[in-house]
């Protein structure tokens, strides 16, 4: 036999961008601990029970801890939209609030996954010849995440830490590998220094010509990472 509550429906369904499925408890069978509340007891919810209280469960807040029990409001995450007893399981079904995974997950995919497949594919050409260079590009949230920029710091946290792992890897085998932070803005045509501040941003010119210099360094002196930064930034 299964039992049925209809999901919700209206404006909040339509914020369904994740979603998330799972057995809540099993009815007519003891609990393998005592849950939260019980008093060290172990318990058993009866079907007659469970189907009398499913109504209550729509909207039941989700939160991030572990557990299904001792649910705190103020780590609400997301929400429960239909609950069915299916057989012994009692199963729920909502969403989490997440309209921003889908840009999170192209943020770090870009920065860190697209690097780990340009170098994966680099490495392989230059092993066979024991000798090559591997060169990523960071910025200032490789070392530091600013507050609003989460998922762009995860990404370039993530690809530092892939250059930091080849270096150690690929160098006993010919190949320099280097991370490079540009710890602040590039001067362009679109964007130039304001006239009392002369080359408070970073010269294209100059970011290559070190880029050149880490290239062109004996084996016998390589640099892992390198930060740049104009003179007057702050750090």
């Amino acid at each position: 036999m299964t039992t049925r509550i209809t999901r919700i429906e209206g404006e909040r369904a339509s914020e369904m961008v994740l979603k998330l499925e799972g057995v809540l408890t099993v009815v007519n069978t003891p609990s393998d601990k005592a849950p939260s509340g019980a008093r060290g007891h172990r318990v058993m919810l009866t079907r007659d029970a469970v189907e009398n209280a499913l109504p209550s469960l729509l909207g039941m807040a989700v939160d991030y801890r572990p557990g299904w029990d001792g649910h705190d409001a103020r780590c609400k995450i997301g929400i429960v939209t239909e609950a069915n007893l299916k057989g012994k399981k009692l199963v729920v079904k909502g969403y989490l609030y997440a309209r921003d995974f889908p840009d999170v997950a192209k943020a770090i995919a870009v920065s860190a996954f697209g690097g780990f497949l340009v170098a994966q594919q680099a490495s392989r050409r230059m092993l066979p010849n024991g000798h090559g260079a591997i060169l990523f590009t960071g910025a200032s949230a490789s070392v530091k995440g600013y507050p609003q920029s989460a998922a762009f710091a995860m990404g370039k946290f993530a690809l530092r830490g892939l250059a930091q792992s080849m270096a150690r890897e690929l160098s006993p085998q010919g190949i320099h590998v280097a991370h490079f932070v540009l710890d602040g803005g590039i001067r362009s045509a679109r964007r130039t220094e304001p006239t009392d501040k002369p080359d408070s941003l970073l010269d294209s010119d100059a970011i290559a010509a070190n880029y050149w210099n880490v290239l062109c360094q004996p084996r016998s002196a390589w640099t892992w990472e390198m930060e740049m930064r104009p003179w007057v930034e702050k750090f």
